[in-house]
């Protein structure tokens, strides 16, 4: 993975639960973190054989390995929201992430 491919923001929320000063929970998305990625829109042959495997995943994100996100997680680049599909590390070297999203 070149650095230079890496030319887009995207921040990584983590769905929350915390209590407010009266003790009824609050729901949210809290960032867990803002970074550096690549972010493809999946297309013609790629997208149908995604589409097998998950019916709507719609883009590619790639990144640096982070620990611990889930497919629980969502993504948010240029103002758009991604759920989070699949986490695949690839070659399960912990150093690139490819996070198949649906919008």
């Amino acid at each position: 993975m070149k650095a230079g491919d890496l030319d887009q923001r995207v921040t990584v929320e983590r769905y929350t639960s915390t209590e407010d000063e009266l003790g009824q929970p609050i729901q949210s998305w809290a960032p867990l973190f803002t970074c550096w990625a690549a972010v493809e829109p999946l297309t013609g042959r790629e997208y149908l054989a995604a589409q097998a495997a998950q019916s709507e995943v719609t883009a590619r994100v790639t990144m640096r390995y982070r620990p611990g996100i889930t497919a629980q997680d969502r993504v948010i680049h240029d103002g758009t929201t991604y759920n989070i599909v699949s986490v695949i590390d690839v070659r399960s070297e912990r150093k690139e992430l490819i996070l198949m999203v649906k919008g």
